[in-house]
């Protein structure tokens, strides 16, 4: 049963499956509990009179502290939830409302979240307060935009390599027919008209990439083999000058996922943060992190099977981090920052992922920028965890 319970009648008390009813089965508030989503009972003054164990963790908050606050001293007054309260009590109904920005006083972190209320009791003036935030939503949203604009980069990259690179091969022979016979002065530009041919060949076949719609062959891979040699690869050349910092689980089962790929996806990750961090930086730090989570699935492109996607794999940087304008966009090709950058290196991690059937997603903060990748992992035909040894 609901704890101080105001506005809750003896008819609403009946309706809960509880001992004190007369059940046999869970109290109210151990089902309230058991809930992912954060739920606030909100009394007629706008004091919290119970909320679950999520929106403990929500708020960073314990119950005892929370039922001793009101509403506003965990939501800024202007907030619209405030309103939707009040509208609540007005209408005697439930009222919904999406994509709520909100940003709690104590810790100063925002988030989006989706708003459920509804009226408790015949008076109407207590209030039920359910939260669903949105990442996991708009990681989805826009992991299903990522895939798209990859697949349109595969009739894309197929035009350019068929109608560019053939002109583009005798515009460079002409070109140096023309510095071996021309003055000094003209080699200059010839050279320059050599390299820059050189250099959209280069992202012409980048391109082609994505049109390579063979099946991934997957099997069983050791993340962590794969990070040691990516880690190795960027302290002998371009990320020599950074600290890396490795944070790992180490019971974590293996990746169902192609070895080589999935390198591929880490060094382009760990080298954007090594430029992102800068030559110069004294006190550059790269982290590698990985862990083992629950609750994801996703449906697998092409087929009806769900796969859920425990294992996250995380590339963290103290550079000076993203823009928020850069954010949506990030993933699709030709978005970049670096002057001599092509834009395609975050698309064809995004569509390896997405061949991979998991989720690539940037959690941006000042002087911290983390991508972070949610993959599928591998079992054996019988359902069991299947084990690989150490690479």
């Amino acid at each position: 049963m609901i704890e101080g319970g105001t506005g809750v009648t003896e008819r609403d008390a009946g309706d809960l499956p509880d001992a004190e009813a007369g059940g046999t089965g869970p109290s109210g508030a151990a089902v309230l509990n058991a809930l992912p989503l954060p739920v606030l009972t909100i009394g007629p003054d706008d004091h919290i009179i119970h909320c679950n164990h999520a929106a403990e963790s929500f708020f960073d908050a314990s119950a005892r502290l929370m039922q001793r606050r009101q509403l506003r001293d965990i939501i800024p007054f202007a907030s619209p939830i405030i309103a939707l309260v009040a509208e609540v009590r007005r209408r005697r109904s439930s009222v919904s409302e999406y994509r709520v920005e909100l940003v709690s006083p104590r810790t100063g972190q925002e988030r989006s979240v989706d708003v459920f209320a509804t009226a408790l009791g015949d008076n109407g003036d207590t209030v039920v307060l359910m939260l669903q935030e949105r990442t996991i939503a708009d990681k989805m949203n826009r992991q299903l935009t990522h895939r798209g604009a990859a697949r349109s980069m595969v009739a894309l990259g197929a035009m350019l390599a068929h109608e560019i690179k053939n002109p583009l091969a005798g515009i460079r022979g002409a070109a140096q027919l023309l510095e071996q016979s021309g003055a000094e002065e003209d080699r200059v530009l010839t050279r320059l008209i050599c390299d820059e041919s050189d250099r959209i060949v280069r992202i012409v076949e980048r391109m082609e990439l994505f049109g390579d719609e063979r099946p991934v062959e997957r099997v069983p891979v050791n993340v962590h083999g794969v990070l040691d040699q990516v880690k190795r690869s960027a302290q002998s050349g371009f990320a020599r000058h950074i600290r890396f910092v490795e944070t790992y689980d180490p019971s974590l089962p293996p990746v169902l996922g192609n070895r080589d790929q999935l390198i591929q996806v880490i060094l382009n990750l760990v080298k954007n943060a090594a430029e992102a961090i800068g030559a110069d930086t004294v006190d550059g730090e790269i982290t590698l992190s990985t862990a083992f989570r629950t609750g994801l699935r996703l449906q697998v492109p092409g087929s009806r099977e769900r796969v859920s996607l425990p294992i996250e794999v995380a590339v963290r940087d103290n550079g000076p981090g993203i823009t928020a304008e850069l954010l949506p966009d990030l993933f699709d090709p030709f978005v970049t920052t670096k002057v001599s950058g092509s834009g395609l290196g975050l698309a064809l991690v995004a569509k390896i992922v997405g061949d991979h059937g998991g989720i690539v997603e940037c959690d941006p903060a000042p002087r911290r920028t983390t991508f972070r990748l949610l993959l599928p992992m591998s079992s054996a035909r019988d359902g069991r965890e299947s084990v690989v040894e150490a690479e």
